[in-house]
């Protein structure tokens, strides 16, 4: 179960995120920023196509 003697956060005393100091949050974060303004664009393209249709 736990990997410490007690079933507590009493006894971490360090840092529990290995990535710490390291370039992956940053990568992680653009990642995911990225992805979600790949979804925005095509979201918003569908849109505008499905609007399209009504304008006529």
């Amino acid at each position: 179960m736990f990997p410490y003697e007690e079933a507590s956060w009493s006894v971490v005393d360090g840092a529990m995120f290995m990535g710490w100091g390291g370039a992956l949050p940053g990568i992680a974060t653009f990642v995911a920023a990225a992805i979600c303004v790949v979804v925005l664009v095509i979201g918003q393209k569908s849109e505008t196509a499905k609007a399209k249709k009504f304008d006529k």
